[in-house]
């Protein structure tokens, strides 16, 4: 069960809890699992649709940025869940209260409803994203910088063997 609105899809109550019961099976390592949440919000961020999955286990949000291109239906959204959850990349964790209480589902669709008028996604989810970003961006400054490194120690060897082949001529 989906709600849109203006550009804004957010995957809840029968979907989440499809989404949950997916999460919660084994990995397909055969590593069984522990109790883990997850929320899938959709937004159209000019110019792609995006989803961002939110994962809680143990009390520790960690979040996954995923874009889809055109406007995903809600078959084609449950099979990139089946197929790419477990590949997905999730960013490092952030510290969140976990509040456990069982809900009527009409009282969660009235909160669907309510979140769709807030766009966007939580603090907490751009703090695990803002977090896993700065870390690929520390990877790749240490990847270009080792790669600098070695270009320059080839070219000084480059030069040493020039000088000595030169001396060796002289």
């Amino acid at each position: 069960m989906t709600f849109r609105q203006q550009n804004f899809l957010l995957v809840t109550s029968y979907s989440a809890i499809k989404f949950k019961a997916i999460v919660e099976k084994q990995s397909p390592f055969s590593i069984p699992m522990d109790k883990v949440n997850g929320k899938l919000t959709v937004f159209f961020e000019e110019p792609f649709w995006v989803g961002i999955f939110e994962r809680i286990e143990d009390g520790k949000l960690s979040a996954a940025k995923v874009t889809f291109g055109a406007e995903p239906k809600d078959c084609e959204v449950q099979e990139y869940i089946q197929k790419w959850y477990f590949s997905l990349k999730f960013s490092p964790v952030v510290e969140t209260v976990v509040k456990d209480i069982k809900r009527n589902p009409k009282r969660m669709q009235r909160e669907a409803k309510k979140q769709m008028l807030e766009i966007g996604i939580g603090t907490k989810s751009q703090q695990a994203l803002k977090l896993q970003q700065e870390q690929n961006k520390q990877e790749r400054k240490e990847k270009s910088r080792k790669r600098k490194e070695a270009e320059e120690q080839r070219m000084f060897e480059l030069k040493q063997r020039k000088k000595l082949e030169e001396n060796a001529k002289k």
